[in-house]
């Protein structure tokens, strides 16, 4: 049966994690279930234990413990009665016993398999040699002892009479598993501990009750004068009374000792009895006062509250009334302090709690019940993340009363608020009377602006009802703000706009403050000069500059405060960055620079005065920007790229030129513009194409005349398979500035990728990611001549070279059709012939398509049958 038993609860030998057993997720371990690790030493709840060792942590063991709590009352009662009352077994209760022995007896033999936490290193022990000989040299005798039946003892010595009564003592040594149930239970959070406590007590009372009435009677019983005795003074032949009557005067003796009422009609006789009534006064005073002291705590607990609640209200209203403070000011500090004790009251100490848990819990609560509130503040709108997350973690969340002030008009600013529910007021203070200027509402934040200005606070915020709002001190803002340039300059850039967007007089006021403020370097914020060329604020930007700001400095984007001025045309601006030693060539990260920004806003005065400072346009990715005026077929453009310097004929890090662009776009101006600039039909892009191969890909007769009429190059400039990238795309490259031509793309049209994209996906190609991450984007891997590539298996495009000797010597680069037939068509439309035969360029005659590979050279036999087709 143990065995079985056993099998049933091995606990965790094929699990490494611990596994809720409450519907609201919680652990199965509460706080009284284990003991707290040692510094370093590794937890003991999610390690596998060895075969048939049982954990004691295991909920199915922990209920089985509760059912022996049961039986242990049982026995708390009937061990004492049976010493006092009984002098033999009687057969019910002999029953009993014997079967709650037995169960006894089977967890002495369960405790030889129960891990157990070691005392010194707090580790979960599972070896089964260390658990019984721990067991052995503890508990292991008196457990035993306890569980040897009374008829047993009774035979093995029958001229004792005090043997039965003496081992049914003994097994009150199973009371320590109730002493360990109720200071479990007094830990567990799922359980009052009021009533728990109430329990103990009443359950500590009626055993001692107990205990002493059976050992009262006990010495009466067995006294030699039986008239002699207490119990004799109100039963004369007690010997033959009926046991329930001598229980229940027993009972009624012990219960007026104990509560000290006095005896009257009962009081000890002889020697004896007086010896143990006085020690029995003596265990009642000490158990008296524990009873008195314990409940005396759990009501006062109960009460304490509210005693500091009255005590405080009391003392604000005499410090209220000796200082004639207004009914105004007294109302609000009751309302506050009524406020406090009621979410103390309900559990809603929010800031307490948070307050007590470590940082990363706190954090991640916080961002749990506010992230989303702020992300919608106008004031941290676009802000980083990272920003967001750290405003989150350092606000408090605190609560008002209605009619009370937050802010007060012209103290000073200390902190920012954010208002989560309710509803507060701004008013200003004018002439003597109060005029409200607007109503806050949730999600709006007060007081931003006398804190990001450091000024007086401009409003009085008061709330109109219950409100919870959210507190950011402002030195700790700053402190964040600082190691963000960018997120300062969007703070800024917020406020303004939020300032400028507002009809009342005293905002507009503000405005024109802040900007007052900000041309003079008054911000506490760190503003780049991104943000004053942004502005075109000339004299910020010099104020920057002489404090030592780096006129190269870049923003996220990698663009300059030079880039940002030539795009939006501020010449002033650009000449003192340049007079500052800024850079006129530096390229951003898309490959741009500040040149180019002119040109794209066609501010002529700009880009003289760029020229004049030495910029040029070959400094910058000119492929790209060639590709741009291509995509918008603007010829002008392309000229005024050359003639700032750009080398249209160039490749970019790809291979790709702008007269690929040209020829994919279709446009015979710009690629004749191009070719009479020396561009090469014959450069060969990363992918392995040739601007001839694309215009005799795309059936452009007319550019591929226009190419036929320059000098050919070798025939092999064609794209080899081993080469070539099937299911090629090319991104259109946009380049955004103020007032500059809108960008529409074109297709198709073939634009080479960005040279410096912002962010470029690392494939891993040569690791075990990069496989997996191709898989799982339907991409293969194909080895061709020692080069690997990557191929799109859906976009995937066979291509063949096609010749029809006797009829042109001319190539032709078509896609492979499904079939033999369609092939003949499509070779007797391309060389205005009757198709009948397809031939390896070796003669061997093709019968079946799948045989053809992609990049294959195919010869195409004509119905002429007098001509030999030669074949080379």
């Amino acid at each position: 049966m143990v065995k079985e038993w056993l099998k049933k609860n091995v606990c965790m030998t094929q699990k490494n994690e611990v596994e809720p057993n409450s519907r609201d997720g919680t652990s199965q371990y509460s706080l009284s279930n284990g003991v707290l690790p040692s510094l370093g030493a590794r937890s003991n709840r999610g390690i596998a234990l060895r075969r048939f060792t049982v954990s004691p942590f295991d909920p199915r063991y922990k209920l089985w413990e509760t059912y022996l709590v049961i039986l242990v009352f049982y026995t708390a009662w009937v061990s004492p009665f049976e010493f006092g009352f009984l002098q033999k077994p009687i057969r019910q209760l002999a029953i009993a016993d014997n079967v709650v022995n037995a169960f006894f007896a089977i967890d002495i033999l369960l405790t030889f398999f129960v891990a157990y936490i070691d005392s010194h290193t707090y580790l979960l022990i599972d070896d089964k040699s260390k658990i019984a000989w721990r067991y052995l040299k503890t508990w292991f005798l008196f457990d035993t002892i306890s569980t040897i039946p009374s008829e047993f003892v009774v035979k093995v010595v029958p001229d004792s009479v005090h043997a039965y009564g003496l081992v049914n003592m003994l097994r009150l040594w199973r009371l320590r598993r109730v002493s360990q149930m109720f200071s479990r239970l007094e830990k567990d959070r799922k359980v009052s501990y009021f009533w728990i406590r109430c329990c103990k007590l009443v359950f500590v009372t009626l055993f001692a009750v107990h205990t002493a009435g059976c050992l009262y009677y006990y010495l009466a019983a067995n006294n030699s004068d039986p008239k002699k005795t207490w119990i004799a003074l109100q039963i004369v032949d007690f010997h033959t009374a009926d046991l329930w009557h001598l229980y229940v005067t027993t009972m009624y003796w012990s219960i007026t000792t104990l509560s000290t009422t006095g005896y009257g009609d009962l009081h000890p006789v002889n020697i004896r009895e007086m010896i143990f009534v006085l020690f029995y006064m003596l265990f009642n005073l000490g158990l008296t006062a524990y009873l008195i002291g314990n409940m005396t705590n759990l009501v006062v607990h109960g009460t304490s509250r509210t005693r500091n609640f009255r005590d405080t209200i009391q003392a604000a209203s005499s410090f209220a009334l000796r200082n004639r403070l207004p009914v105004r000011l007294q109302d609000q500090m009751l309302a506050h302090l009524c406020l406090k004790y009621r979410a103390d009251s309900e559990g809603l100490q929010q800031q307490e709690i948070l307050e007590s848990l470590p940082k990363a819990i706190k954090s991640s609560i916080s961002e749990f019940l506010f992230y989303q509130l702020l992300d919608k503040v106008y004031l941290f709108r676009g802000v980083s993340s990272d920003l967001l997350f750290q405003l989150v973690s350092e606000m408090k969340a605190e609560y008002y009363p209605p009619k009370e002030d937050v802010i007060l008009q012209n103290e000073a600013p200390t902190d920012l608020y954010v208002l989560v529910h309710g509803a507060m007021e701004l008013i200003v203070a004018r002439h003597g009377t109060e005029q409200i200027i607007k109503e806050v509402k949730s999600g709006d934040v007060c007081g931003e602006i006398c804190v990001l200005c450091y000024r007086p606070q401009l409003f009085t915020v008061r709330t109109k009802r219950l409100c919870q709002l959210l507190r950011l001190n402002r030195t700790t803002l700053l402190n964040l703000v600082q190691s963000s340039v960018g997120d300062g300059a969007i703070i800024m850039n917020n406020l303004l706009e939020h300032l400028k967007s507002q009809d009342d007089q005293t905002m507009q006021s503000v405005l024109r403050d802040v900007e007052k403020m900000l041309a003079q370097g008054q911000m506490d914020l760190p503003l780049g000069l991104c943000f004053a060329a942004g502005r075109g604020d000339e004299t910020l930007l010099q104020r920057l500059l002489r404090r030592g700001s780096d006129p190269n400095e870049l923003d996220v984007n990698g663009r300059t405060a030079l880039h940002i001025a030539a795009a939006h045309g501020s010449v002033d601006c650009a000449r003192i960055l340049l007079s500052h030693g800024a850079d006129p060539n530096i390229k951003d990260y898309e490959g741009s620079v500040p040149l180019w920004d002119a040109m794209l806003g066609n501010h002529d005065s700009l880009i003289k005065l760029l020229l004049d400072n030495g910029a040029s346009l070959a400094s910058g990715d000119v492929s790209q920007y060639g590709c741009y005026a291509i995509e918008q077929g603007n010829l002008k453009m392309l000229q005024t790229i050359l003639k700032y310097g750009g080398d249209l004929t160039k490749a970019n890090d790809s291979g790709t030129t702008p007269l690929h662009a040209a020829v994919t776009s279709g446009n015979t101006q710009i690629v004749t513009f191009l070719l009479d600039q020396g561009a090469d039909i014959d450069s060969v892009d990363e992918h392995g194409w040739t601007p001839r191969a694309l215009a005799d890909f795309h059936g452009n007769e007319e550019l591929t005349a226009l190419f036929n009429s320059k000098k050919l190059s070798n025939i092999s400039s064609y794209p080899r398979a081993s080469d070539r990238k099937e299911g090629l795309t090319f991104r259109l490259t946009k380049y955004p500035s103020a007032g500059s031509i809108p960008v529409a793309p074109i297709a198709p049209v073939m634009i080479p990728v960005d040279k410096h994209p912002r962010r470029r996906v690392n494939n891993f190609q040569n690791s075990l990611f990069g496989f997996v991450s191709a898989a799982s984007k339907g991409e293969t891997t194909a080895e061709d001549d020692g080069t690997t590539h990557v191929m799109d298996n859906e976009n995937q495009i066979s291509r063949v070279i096609l010749r029809c000797p006797g009829k042109s010597d001319a190539r032709k680069l078509v896609r492979l059709p499904e079939t033999i037939r369609e092939l003949l068509e499509i070779g007797s439309k391309k060389f205005g012939c009757h198709c009948i035969k397809v031939q390896t360029i070796d003669g061997a005659e093709i019968d079946e398509i799948e045989l053809i590979r992609d990049g294959d050279h195919l010869v195409l036999i004509h119905d002429d049958k007098n001509k030999s087709p030669q074949i080379s």
